[in-house]
């Protein structure tokens, strides 16, 4: 057949965000394979296993020059149809052994058909809170009727609630005047009432029910997490996470923006996705706990300000372009079914409040946990993410900022790089005498020097490369000086070690030699200089601003920020220098805040206060952030000292780069 009988096609895999061209006829599967997308399989293509499962889109999609059509696939076929009749297939989902590319077209892969799942570890921290939720339970006895007093159900229940607990309660809708009538006669006139903030019915219940449930949410552009409490307790007795299905629309938060503003009406699809997510998550949470979905009566949700803006259903357009202005930044407490969120019909959602354009409710959150208001040292507060937040000050003065990092610390752009997951190369060591590498990855405890490494690897092997593996490989490789200080790979090393390879005009450090290879090459040394550069200019913008020189503690904040080692983050430049032992995670601060809100009411008003005194600075617009980054580009940096890592790691000279050039 001639290239006119088979036209090419383009092809667009998200969230991986792979694509090719490929001829008409082609199978999705075949196409993933060849791609090395992460698409599972295990019947070989005989629609038998299904977990194949992709979902085309449709819509245009401008950063990839593509439009893409749901009729761009071939039309199912007899063994997808059985697969169809006997086992589920969600609507819109096709099989990929079986549907076949026709035109250009944009496919998901779900995280139920990837071999390696994403890894959300985002776990509930420890943390010290006063529980006093918004929401109580109270147990009454309501006066029944009788022939002498005409009263009905409602106004008995108020009378009820005055007389045994001095509650002034406010009266509720239809559907609830309804269920009183039940439980009042199943409870033979003794209920359980929840009352929201002190004074509005919001539940009833026949009988003595002494604890009420709460989840409190943290939704990121790549995850959601979620965390169901106990209201009385305070305990978190149950927590999950999962995908952010927007991932489909974009990897990162502009290209999500993108999409929006090149296809009408697409916020309302990117707000119908996310509910559905949430509302995924308040039943598996439930379930697993033994409840019911009705028995959560209270949700808390932080985000950045593009997810929030889509959960509450604005149009988060505005957040694209200059002055990135925000439909509002005030809180928000409303009934949860105004959000489509399905718990108890009287539930309450309540949103922390917005920094800034690009410093959202999830910076309110990690405030909310962190309090530097009631510390005297300086702190310096980051959020690391494709958009890092940073806040920095103490009990005097609060400034705030975001800084355009992108996605390399996720392990985008990055040419071996992927998401934690089982097989991700997440640690890295690299000898200075031999330039020998040796590592550890996600699902396993081993070193690859050890002799069973293999045999201990989690099923698919070494996959990859994720955020934090890059970090410690860029910083190990200068250390031993692989990478010199203007981020160069002396390819003079080549000489000495097998592991410095030509790489076209450059040269690369060959990590693993396993399949698949992973390389680190000189455009990923330049993407993570790219990244952390913004990271350390913003940064150093605040403390500009605030008129300091150094910073007296770092918290790093975020699912990223746990993970990542502080000594390499400091090694690389990504944050200034301050004492190691003052440097540490804070793990999901964002989540942790949220349950703070979700359960001691009083914070709510703390935080909308605190928010109000935070100083924004835009760099977008802060002439000095550019001079900040670009000598934030050198590792670790070109000017800055760090005397304080300096008297904790051997850093290399800093005259040995221009010593190099000349040589050269």
């Amino acid at each position: 057949m001639t290239g006119a009988d088979h036209p090419e096609c383009r092809v667009v895999f998200s969230p991986s965000g792979k694509r090719g061209r490929f001829a008409e006829g082609t199978a999705v599967l075949e196409a993933a394979r060849s791609l090395g997308v992460d698409l599972d399989s295990v019947c070989g293509g005989r629609a038998i296993c299904g977990r194949c499962q992709v979902l085309p889109t449709a819509g245009e999609l401008a950063k990839h020059g593509i439009v893409s059509r749901t009729e761009h696939l071939s039309a199912e076929g007899e063994a997808e149809a059985r697969y169809r009749e006997r086992r589920d297939l969600p609507e819109g989902h096709r099989l990929g052994c079986q549907a076949r590319i026709l035109g250009d077209v944009a496919i998901d892969v779900p995280a139920t058909s990837q071999v390696h799942r994403q890894v959300v570890r985002k776990p509930h921290e420890a943390h010290d809170i006063r529980v006093d939720p918004m929401v109580h339970p109270y147990f009454v006895e309501v006066a029944p009727p009788d022939m002498h007093d005409p009263r009905g159900d409602l106004e008995r229940l108020r009378e009820a609630l005055q007389r045994e607990w001095g509650i002034e309660a406010h009266y509720w809708d239809l559907r609830m005047t309804q269920a009183l009538q039940r439980a009042l006669r199943e409870g033979q006139w003794r209920v359980t009432v929840a009352i929201h903030n002190g004074n509005e019915i919001v539940g009833v219940w026949p009988g003595f029910k002494g604890r009420l449930y709460g989840i409190a949410f943290d939704i990121g552009s790549t995850t959601i997490a979620a965390h169901l409490c106990d209201l009385t307790s305070g305990e978190v007795l149950a927590s999950g996470g999962r995908m952010n299905p927007q991932i489909r629309f974009g990897e990162d938060l502009m290209s999500r923006v993108s999409y929006i503003m090149m296809n009408p009406g697409g916020e309302a699809e990117l707000t119908r996705v996310v509910r559905e997510a949430i509302n995924g998550l308040v039943a598996e949470l439930t379930d697993g706990a033994g409840l019911q979905v009705e028995d959560v009566l209270e949700l808390t949700l932080v985000g950045n300000p593009i997810m929030q803006h889509l959960v509450l259903g604005y149009d988060p357009s505005e957040l694209g372009q200059a002055p990135f202005a925000l439909a509002s930044d005030a809180a928000v407490s409303i009934a949860a079914r105004e959000l489509e969120i399905g718990i108890h019909p009287g539930g309450y959602a309540y949103v922390l409040p917005c920094i800034a354009g690009h410093v959202g409710a999830d910076m309110a959150g990690v405030l909310l946990a962190e309090a530097p208001w009631d510390r005297d040292e300086v702190s310096l507060i980051v959020d690391v993410g494709t958009n890092a937040e940073l806040v920095l000050g103490n009990r005097d003065r609060l400034l705030a900022a975001s800084s355009p990092t992108g996605p390399a610390f996720e392990g985008a752009q990055i040419s071996a790089g992927q998401r934690a997951a089982p097989g991700a190369i997440e640690r890295v060591r690299v000898d200075a005498a031999s330039l020998e590498p040796r590592f550890r990855v996600i699902g396993s405890d081993a070193w690859s020097d050890e002799p069973d490494f293999r045999d201990r690897l989690p099923d698919g092997g070494v996959t990859g490369i994720c955020g934090s593996g890059i970090i410690e490989a860029v910083a190990e490789l200068y250390l031993a000086g692989v990478i010199d200080a203007d981020g160069r790979i002396d390819g003079r090393l080549a000489a000495r070690s097998e592991r410095v390879v030509p790489d076209g005009r450059t040269h690369a450090y060959r990590l693993w030699d396993g399949e698949p290879h992973i390389v680190i090459r000189q455009n990923d040394v330049r993407a993570i200089q790219l990244a952390k550069a913004a990271l350390y200019a913003g940064a150093r913008l605040l403390m500009e601003k605030l008129g300091v020189e150094r910073v007296d503690r770092i918290r790093l904040a975020g699912a990223f920020g746990a993970q990542i080692d502080v000594k390499y983050a400091m090694v690389l430049g990504m944050i200034p220098d301050c004492d190691l032992e003052q440097v540490s995670s804070a793990g999901n601060a964002a989540g942790t805040g949220a349950r703070v809100a979700l359960l001691d009411r009083a914070s709510r008003a703390l935080i909308q206060q605190q928010v109000r005194r935070v100083e924004k600075i835009e760099t977008a617009v802060e002439e000095r952030f550019q001079a900040h980054f670009v000598a934030a580009m050198a590792i670790p940096h070109a000017s800055d000292p760090f005397t304080e890592l300096r008297r904790a790691v051997d850093l290399p000279s800093k005259a040995r780069p221009q010593r190099r050039r000349r040589q050269e």
